[in-house]
């Protein structure tokens, strides 16, 4: 009999009289990551948290610039042979090699490349991305051909919505299963070609949960080839708090060149592979460390069928529901196949895996310790600087103290632990990174109708702050401490001191819900055309809060619900006039003086006073504090970050 080998299952729990372990809860980010760095020529860790030592997966590397060595390289836990990993390429139709036994190494929390400038070429840019093997998510199977129509079992706990197949011991080409082409079809990974028809291929057989088929063609069954598959699930849950979020969607739709369309996927993406399986074409990857905008900005293309380096064509845009293409990008009519990751949705576990502060350095300017989804940059002792919003999904920059429209000039978001924008050694950046039950960000374009928008946040939104990108308008905020009702004046505007008095009419009268927010016909929110980008926050345990409190005049401690005191402070005064005062541990919360900035002004930082201290459960108001901040009988809001 042929060999078949497949990852084992988890053994069933069971003991008798003890009582079953708990399901883990399964997030995307532990089972896929982006990765980008820049080779250095000797061996280095890409600790991108995936366990590919204890759980097997597939990392494939590819140079984002031009490269000595510019193959797709695909190295996978299936394929270690007397201890040495073996690679494949999947522009190429060559047979596997081996790079020696230090190319590759697989551990618990990523991998160690080697020296080999196949994948580390020094001074060159690279983007690795690794799938974990996880039941409903992604599986690897082997097995050693038979020339007759069988079945290969496998381990994906699903039907799958796309194959990979690639004979190993001989050139041939790789050979692509999508569900939406169904089994009398095949599509080549290797290749420009239009999906073609033959039973040698998939046997003209659907795969199921448990296996799928080949016939005896020599791409996917030769006698004595052996073979590595790549198994991609499609819609099948098992994801999330409540283990029944989908995280990989393979799909198709039919292009339309006129219009362009728009693909809903339940999520936002971070990653799509994207094909026209009816014309002659390249396969496309993009994905959000390396840049997918929501709007009229480039996206960054590498090629799986191409050596060619990384490109720039603002072709594809991403929502907080799908993605959509521009008019122009498929001709129509045309079948287009995809597979669709899911974005990042962990909680985290600590403020200092979402926010961070840092004074301007080199390259990145600012440094996180994260992926940075929104950054404030400041120079924080020159009069009339601009406090200077960027977002990873917009391709320019907005300033809160300001009416003003987007001004298109990008921040450098394509880095692992930061962003890079000139600056100054006076200037300062406030970094945060988009987390279930914390921070979202949401970018729309308005209707000019009532409405609702989706989000990703996964809670009810505390606290929202939106602004018009296209033109110029005030800055809206909600508050949910403040709100009264749906005729009440309860909105603020960030780019005012004024108090809340601005109609709820905005948002339709409606709080948001932990899945959209309601926006109304006001221009500075949904005038039909217009984009727009919403930042949303909520109270998570030990790492954020958003709440509210009474002035007293006197030091009055606010109990955040933390153990070592808040990093960052936001306070606005609702009911009177008051600023937007924003402080910091960076550059100072202690128990005397601490600089504060305003989000509404161009004002340079204030450091002689001494309005907030320390506190271990959040931070303290101090007895010197002005009406604007501590009042006797004054209301207030306030966000702040562990």
């Amino acid at each position: 009999m042929p060999l078949v080998q497949t990852r084992g299952a988890a053994s069933a729990q069971g003991f008798g009289e003890f009582a079953q372990a708990a399901a883990p809860v399964n997030w995307i980010d532990d089972v896929f990551s982006t990765w980008l760095y820049t080779g250095n020529g000797t061996a280095r860790t890409i600790t991108n948290g995936i366990d590919l030592a204890g759980k097997g997966g597939l990392v494939w590397i590819k140079s984002r610039t031009s490269a000595t060595y510019p193959d797709h390289w695909l190295w996978d836990t299936s394929r270690i042979i007397s201890g040495t990993p073996y690679y494949l390429n999947s522009n190429l139709t060559s047979a596997q090699g081996s790079g020696g036994t230090d190319n590759i190494t697989f551990q618990n929390n990523g991998f160690l490349y080697s020296s080999s400038p196949a994948g580390n070429e020094s001074s060159r840019n690279y983007v690795s991305w690794t799938f974990r093997e996880q039941a409903k998510f992604f599986d690897i199977v082997t097995y050693t051909g038979n020339g007759a129509n069988r079945t290969i079992a496998h381990n994906l706990g699903s039907v799958p919505g796309m194959i990979i197949v690639k004979r190993t011991d001989s050139a041939d080409n790789w050979r692509v299963f999508h569900r939406s082409l169904g089994a009398t079809q095949f599509i080549n990974l290797d290749s420009t070609a239009a999906a073609g028809t033959s039973n040698a291929v998939w046997n003209d057989t659907n795969p199921t949960s448990t296996v799928f088929s080949v016939g005896t063609g020599t791409s996917t069954n030769a006698s004595g080839g052996t073979y590595v598959a790549y198994l991609f699930a499609h819609d099948a849950g098992g994801f999330g708090a409540n283990g029944a979020d989908n995280v990989i969607s393979c799909g198709s739709f039919t292009s339309s060149l006129s219009s362009g369309g728009t693909i809903n996927l339940g999520y936002e993406p971070q990653y799509i592979m994207i094909r026209n399986a009816t014309s002659a074409a390249n396969w496309i990857v993009v994905d959000s460390m390396r840049g997918i905008p929501t709007v009229d900005a480039a996206t960054a293309r590498l090629f799986p069928n191409s050596s060619s380096a990384e490109d720039q064509d603002g072709r594809f845009n991403i929502n907080a529901t799908g993605f959509s293409y521009l008019p122009s990008t498929f001709a129509d009519g045309n079948t287009i196949i995809y597979m669709a990751i899911r974005r990042p949705m962990k909680p985290p576990t600590s403020g200092t895996q979402v926010f961070a502060v840092s004074g301007y350095t080199t390259t990145p300017n600012f440094t996180s310790g994260f992926p940075v989804d929104w950054a404030m940059r400041r120079d924080v002792v020159t009069a009339g600087a601009l406090p200077a919003w960027w977002t990873r999904l917009t391709p320019g920059y907005l300033v809160s103290s300001s009416t003003d429209a987007e001004t298109p000039i990008p921040a450098q978001f394509d880095i692992m632990n930061g962003f890079t924008i000139n600056g100054g050694s006076n200037s300062y950046g406030w970094m945060f990174k988009r987390a279930s039950g914390f921070f979202d960000v949401v970018c729309y374009t308005g209707t000019g109708s009532n409405t609702t928008q989706a989000h990703n946040l996964g809670v009810v939104p505390e606290l929202m702050i939106i602004k018009m990108r296209s033109g110029a308008d005030n800055w809206v905020v909600y508050a949910a401490p403040v709100w009264t009702g749906s005729s009440g004046f309860d909105l603020l505007f960030l780019n005012t001191d004024a108090g809340k008095g601005v109609n709820n009419n905005h948002l339709n009268g409606t709080q948001p819900t932990s899945t959209v927010f309601s926006l109304g016909t006001r221009t500075p929110v949904n005038a039909s055309g217009s984009t727009y980008v919403a930042y949303l926050f909520a109270t998570l345990a030990g790492i954020s809060k958003v709440g509210s409190y009474t002035g007293t005049a006197a030091a009055q401690t606010i109990n955040c619900g933390f153990t070592a005191g808040a990093r960052f402070v936001l306070i606005k005064r609702t009911d009177s006039t008051g600023d937007w005062y924003v402080w910091d541990t960076a550059r100072g919360i202690i128990s005397g003086n601490d600089p504060y900035l305003l989000l509404n002004s161009t004002a340079a930082e204030v450091t002689n006073t001494d309005y907030i201290d320390p506190a271990s459960s959040g931070f303290e108001i101090s007895s010197t504090a002005p009406a604007a901040i501590n009042a006797s009988g004054g209301s207030y809001i306030f966000l702040a970050i562990a």
